[in-house]
């Protein structure tokens, strides 16, 4: 991500979070780190009650090998209680967090990346990915992900797993890849059938991410299916060559 310098105001001044456990939680996760943090997009409501960031945090660069570098912020404010709500989540890629806060209620059209900020789509295909990854991010759980920040050409891989059993494919890698020359980045999905073919080829990565099969129409929810993914796992892959 090119630097911004636009650190994040959380708008919470004269207000306590409403549970302590999770006031101090989002202390030492977010708050305390936000010098070091950049705002990619954000959204408040027009009654100050609820405000919607995608955050860059830079300092994931030298935490754990290959951890998410992007949080997903959800504040709600009770005035007259003079306290505030956190929920927020690391993600790999701009499109899940968008996914999450739409999910949170932000507006679909309020949480878009301004110009300039970020790689933008090489190609429709990007964009159209990254498209249906917002509008149905929540049908899959994330299994891993990677995020390879050196070099001229990083890139992120995301293993997810359709929510219902019944989908065909339910295993899905994603392969963001960036061009720091042009400031575009590619991404792209497979669909497998196991998990153990997906985890050989994130293993091995020995050939191109493989041409997709032709996949479903956005897989529904099942009544009985968590509403968002959980926080993805990162840090290197046993046995995997980078």
């Amino acid at each position: 991500m090119p630097p911004t310098d636009d650190e994040p105001d959380f708008r919470l001044d004269g207000l306590e979070p409403a549970d302590p456990a999770m006031g101090e939680k989002f202390w030492y996760a977010v708050e305390s780190e936000s010098h070091e943090m950049n705002v990619l997009a954000s959204h408040h409501s027009p009654h100050g009650r609820t405000s919607f960031f995608v955050l860059h945090d830079r300092t994931a660069t030298w935490g754990v090998p290959g951890e998410p570098q992007l949080i997903a912020l959800h504040l709600t404010r009770d005035a007259a209680a003079r306290t505030f709500t956190p929920d927020f989540v690391r993600l790999p890629l701009v499109s899940m967090a968008q996914s999450w806060l739409i999910k949170r209620g932000c507006p679909t059209d309020a949480i878009g990346l301004p110009e300039g900020t970020g790689t933008r789509p090489a190609d429709e295909t990007t964009a159209a990915l990254q498209r249906r990854l917002i509008a149905d991010g929540d049908n899959f759980a994330v299994l891993f992900s990677y995020t390879e920040d050196e070099g001229p050409n990083p890139e992120i891989t995301v293993l997810l797993r359709a929510l219902d059993e019944r989908a065909p494919y339910p295993y899905r890698v994603l392969l963001e890849e960036a061009d720091l020359d042009t400031w575009t980045h590619t991404l792209r999905e497979r669909g497998f059938e196991t998990f153990e073919a997906a985890d050989a080829w994130l293993e091995d990565r020995d050939t191109p991410l493989p041409a997709p099969p032709t996949l479903s129409a956005p897989v529904a929810r099942t009544a009985a299916a968590p509403a968002v993914p959980p926080a993805p796992a990162a840090g290197p892959r046993p046995g995997r060559s980078r």
